[in-house]
């Protein structure tokens, strides 16, 4: 039987209007110790995000998210915060915002292969 790993996500959400606290989900970031192992898989879709505000800056939006790209991968990349170790950059990333990018609470899992656990959080939670 493969070998089980701890692992923590959370769902990335953007907030177009943050006093009404409406949302949709657009990504998962997904975070493996033992596996060194932190990723972001996200999707924007513009259409149905200014259905909530037309004024959404879309391009703005789109490089947050590669924000969160780069710092998953870390190295210079992702600026001072990319330079952390993994699970400050997964805290960091995670942490409580009152912006229009946010993250749902952090989640445990079980899981052999983080990448594929990522994958089907995404299409779970967000497609």
């Amino acid at each position: 039987m493969p070998e089980k790993h701890l692992f923590e996500y959370a769902v990335i959400r953007v907030v177009p209007c943050v006093e009404r606290e409406e949302f949709m989900n657009v990504g998962v970031i997904l975070y493996c110790a033992s596996q060194g192992f932190l990723q972001t898989i996200y999707s924007l879709p513009a259409e149905r995000l200014r259905a909530f505000n037309p004024e959404l800056n879309i391009p703005e939006l789109q490089e947050r998210l590669r924000a969160f790209e780069r710092i998953c991968a870390g190295r210079s990349q992702g600026g001072s915060i990319g330079q952390l170790p993994i699970a400050s950059r997964f805290r960091w990333l995670t942490a409580t915002r009152s912006t229009v990018v946010q993250t749902s609470a952090v989640h445990p899992g079980l899981c052999t292969d983080p990448k594929e656990t990522l994958e089907k959080l995404y299409a779970k939670l967000v497609v």
